[in-house]
């Protein structure tokens, strides 16, 4: 049936920087490896221009062009059978995928895809149409939230599958559950400026109304690192910061944990949050989209001031019986449907019938 072509124009599964982005490269390519045979990994190309330059955007079409020639001729020779692509953006859009595709004559599949109309006329004009264009040329669009069903449904064209793909960890069963002995809010999440320095904000403001007996562990680290640390100085040695963390690190933390805190400003969905409930650590978020895709409706607070968020980690925190319940229906919501044994039969019952039309 053809090897699997897969690419991630925004952060490759090689990418050094741990990201939940890079970690869903990592678990698709897992995902899609078949009969012991991995995907192969076709490009490094990183398509990402962070802040709408024409110039930045040029350059990274001729790099593209420039690379395609040898791809169709890799493709030829490897046999490719379908080529995949990870979230594809007006800020990382898929410029080899569609093209190189075609030319193969082979199924395109991408994961992710997103379309922005009101990125159009704008800094990132050129590629939001490179954007618009891979969402065109795609046989599948895998969707991961409802979100981003919405503006991929209202432009389907005859022949295109639209499939909800729930986001899912690369694990065949659940870790053992957390024990927690002691209060222990745990907040992760990258140190930089924009959405994640907004969250840590929100997290602070909320901390300032927990009221009792409890601790707060955070994992994670980046260039405002001195911004979060300052604004937790006021807790003082309640806060205890364990920089970045590999999945072992992580692994250990979550087992500490009694409640995973993370407001979730402008999450796509976050990883975080599966692998938390995975554990059996209850989640406290603020009931965003995105983050209402992965997370038990238990843990969502609709009301967004910090002294509800409070509220919320002091129940998980001190009732006992809350506690419990929570962490139950957080593994019984991953067990069902974020592992990766139901993302597998998702796609392949889709990839199967695909790539044998085209035998």
């Amino acid at each position: 049936m053809g090897q699997v072509a897969f690419y991630a124009p925004l952060k490759s599964p090689h990418h050094p920087v741990p990201s939940g982005e890079r970690q869903m490269a990592r678990n698709l390519m897992q995902l899609l490896t078949r009969d012991g045979v991995a995907p192969t990994l076709v490009s490094e190309l990183r398509s990402f221009d962070k802040r709408g330059d024409a110039a930045v955007q040029a350059e990274l079409l001729a790099q593209a062009e420039a690379e395609i020639p040898a791809l169709i001729a890799r493709g030829q020779a490897e046999g490719w059978g379908v080529w995949t692509t990870y979230h594809s953006y007006y800020k990382a859009p898929d410029l080899l995928g569609p093209t190189v595709s075609a030319a193969l004559n082979i199924p395109y599949v991408s994961f992710e895809a997103t379309r922005a109309n009101k990125r159009l006329g704008g800094p990132w004009d050129a590629f939001e149409q490179k954007a618009q264009a891979a969402c065109d040329a795609a046989d599948v669009l895998f969707h991961f939230t409802e979100r981003d069903a919405v503006a991929l449904r209202d432009h389907l064209t005859d022949g295109q599958q639209l499939v909800h793909l729930p986001p899912f960890l690369a694990q065949e069963d659940l870790p053992t559950q957390a024990q927690p002995d002691a209060p222990i809010v745990l907040v992760a999440g990258m140190m930089r400026k924009g959405d994640k320095l907004a969250s840590y904000n929100i997290i602070a403001e909320a901390l300032g109304h927990l009221t009792g007996d409890w601790q707060v562990e955070i994992a994670g680290d980046g260039p405002c690192r001195a911004d979060v640390e300052a604004q937790m100085a006021p807790f003082g040695e309640r806060v205890q910061f364990l920089g970045q963390l590999d999945a072992e690190g992580m692994a250990a933390a979550y087992s500490r944990a009694g409640v995973f805190f993370w407001p979730g400003v402008n999450e796509a969905f976050g990883m975080v949050y599966l692998e938390a409930q995975a554990h059996g650590v209850p989640v406290v978020a603020q009931d965003r989209p995105g983050v209402r895709d992965v997370v038990a409706s238990a843990g969502l607070v609709a009301d967004d001031t910090p002294e509800a968020l409070a509220a919320a980690l002091w129940s998980v925190l001190n009732d006992a019986e809350t506690h419990t319940q929570r962490a139950q229906g957080a593994r019984e919501l991953v067990q069902q449907r974020h592992l990766l044994e139901a993302a597998r039969r998702t796609v392949w019952d889709v990839l199967n019938p695909l790539m044998k039309e085209t035998l």
